[in-house]
């Protein structure tokens, strides 16, 4: 009997040791992200006012404003969403709804995991040799925005395909049986039902392509422009190309240090924005399921 009881202090204590372990592990990583964030707050929120965010730059990128930086950034990720999301939406449904699984479709689900953890630069040489060298784009929105979307569709992929499998097959299973095509079962069935968890992956496919520098800088930005692109052939600016450029090679570093900060804040807050838009579309339609 107080062997039994022993172990069982013992036990409450190793449950408690972990979950305090745990618990601390969790708040210096909490703390650590609210420092960096915070860090970059107060750096930045005095550079920020309406003529930082709706000019153009100057003086060797010391001074002037971020406008056509942040168009830019808005511009690629508008567009590899557009490519991405369609395209890796009907693949995921593919897999998952039409493919039989064989070894092809394993191979392509290797294929896709490991292309998520491809380095970003490999992206971008990819992109500089097929879109902007061999389709003849050269150094454009249209380039860099393939580009990017490459980076991302794995993610998408992935995200439909398990967002289509986590539905119940009495789902399917019902509206075969009551007459309905596999297409109108996809299309009017499991498709809304699944399309909360999709969102996902389009929240996950925006936070990554909005802070990515390499694939963009072999194919899309220009270190300034004077002004906004007239056409998805033209070269645009960048808020994370932007910001690396004032951080690291710009004529006076210590003057262009608080526009550095302000670019940062900026670019944190249009992600920030674009991530609640697409929760609150979530929520939108999960709330239509629901119903």
């Amino acid at each position: 009997m107080i062997e039994i009881k022993n172990y069982s202090a013992r036990k409450r204590m190793s449950q408690k040791t972990a979950f305090w372990t745990f618990r601390v592990l969790s708040f210096c990583v909490v703390g650590i992200l609210f420092w960096i964030l915070g860090f970059i707050v107060v750096n930045g929120v005095g550079v920020i006012d309406w003529e930082f965010l709706t000019t153009y730059p100057s003086d060797g990128m010391t001074s002037g404003g971020i406008f056509p930086a942040i168009i830019g950034t808005l511009y690629l990720v508008v567009g590899s969403v557009i490519i991405a999301f369609p395209i890796g939406v009907m693949s995921g449904i593919y897999i998952s709804e039409y493919a039989h699984n064989n070894w092809l479709v394993k191979l392509i689900r290797i294929m896709t995991n490991n292309l998520s953890g491809v380095p970003s630069i490999v992206f971008g040489l990819f992109g500089m040799a097929l879109f902007v060298t061999a389709f003849g784009f050269g150094d454009s929105l249209i380039a860099g925005s393939f580009t990017l979307a490459l980076l991302v569709l794995p993610i998408v992929i992935r995200t439909t395909e398990e967002a289509m499998k986590s539905i119940d097959n009495s789902f399917r299973v019902g509206s075969l049986a009551l007459g309905a095509t596999k297409l109108q079962t996809i299309g009017r069935v499991l498709l809304p039902i699944a399309f909360p968890n999709i969102i996902t992956g389009l929240i996950l496919a925006v936070g990554r392509v909005s802070g990515e520098t390499a694939p963009i800088l072999f194919t899309a930005v220009a270190y300034f422009l004077p002004q906004l692109p007239d056409s998805v052939f033209d070269q645009v600016m960048a808020l994370p190309y932007h910001l690396y450029v004032i951080a690291t090679s710009g004529t006076d570093l210590e003057a262009s240090r608080p526009m550095a900060y302000g670019t940062a804040l900026v670019l944190i807050v249009i992600v920030l924005v674009i991530n609640l838009m697409a929760n609150a579309l979530r929520r939108y339609f999960g709330k239509k399921v629901k119903m």
